[in-house]
């Protein structure tokens, strides 16, 4: 899975990361649907490279991106809620199914 989160992220967004360990395994799904997703979350580093400014989601997910503080970070709405604790080294998560975000 690192190797892919690696190479993913460079091919995605042009920049080189170390991945570390697994810090977050969120889960969510539409009730309506039946739709379920597992995600899982690391610690990253960056290493190189820089995002470029035209840089758009092929699938329209992702509405903006910046890199934050964990500050930043505890200011800005986001999914899931819990990763600010645990991005910077706080341990480990586990968000229990959240219904999807419409």
């Amino acid at each position: 899975m690192p190797d892919n989160l690696a190479r993913e992220v460079y091919e995605e967004c042009g920049v080189k990361i170390t991945v570390g360990a697994p810090c977050l395994v969120n889960e969510f799904h539409d009730p309506e649907s039946g739709f379920h997703q597992v995600e899982i979350f690391f610690r990253c580093e960056l290493v190189s490279g820089d995002l470029s400014v035209d840089w758009e989601d092929p699938e329209g997910v992702v509405n903006r991106r910046r890199f934050v503080t964990r500050d930043d970070l505890g200011a800005l709405r986001h999914k899931p809620g819990s990763l600010a604790h645990v991005a910077w080294g706080r341990g480990f998560g586990y968000d229990p199914l959240e219904t999807i975000v419409p």
